[in-house]
């Protein structure tokens, strides 16, 4: 979506427009749900949390600022925020519950473990970078977009577009270490 669509379909938007809601759907809904689905492992999850997306999006619609960001970038940062409001919900029910495990269930296999534990750290990580860094990883190494795509979609040049994703992978690579450097250093000394 180009920038001038992205402003009629915001004005629309703005004026509870049914055609300008269907516009945006069309072409985000899928892009919010690979995004979550990232972050989420349960197909259920993910539905709930696109919905809440959506809605909440519906809720502050009249506040969106075209000069502030694309779509995407608000879409995606509610996206953002309603996961991390579905793990927060989730972890204190967890607290409250405790963990419990059911019966008959059998371990998985280690490796189907270790990349589970992978897969987790991954999504943990990009959620802790800011939402620019995250957005530009996704958009390069899950979405498989170039980097005239993604400078497209951020309106910038593909150069300034790299250098951006070379920070964004030192940034990525300074915080994975951090969060796994610890674990790795308790197994050590067991």
């Amino acid at each position: 979506m180009d920038l001038h669509a992205e402003r009629e379909v915001a004005q629309g938007l703005r004026e509870e427009s049914g055609q300008s809601w269907q516009t945006l759907y069309d072409a985000f809904a899928l892009r919010v749900w690979n995004s979550v689905a990232r972050r989420v492992s349960s197909g259920s999850d993910v539905a709930d949390i696109v919905q809440e997306t959506f809605l909440a999006a519906a809720r502050s619609a009249r506040n969106y600022d075209p000069e502030r960001g694309s779509l995407w970038c608000w879409l995606s940062g509610i996206s953002r925020n309603q996961t991390a409001l579905f793990f927060r919900k989730r972890a204190s029910r967890h607290d409250l519950a405790g963990d419990l495990e059911l019966p008959g269930r059998e371990a998985e296999p280690a490796e189907l473990l270790a990349a589970k534990e992978l897969a987790i750290a991954v999504r943990r990580v990009l959620s802790l970078l800011p939402l620019d860094y995250e957005t530009l990883l996704v958009g390069k190494y899950l979405d498989e977009l170039s980097l005239e795509d993604l400078a497209a979609a951020e309106n910038s040049s593909a150069s300034a577009i790299g250098s951006k994703l070379a920070r964004a992978r030192q940034a990525f690579r300074n915080e994975f270490e951090k969060q796994t450097q610890p674990k790795l250093s308790r197994e050590a000394s067991l």
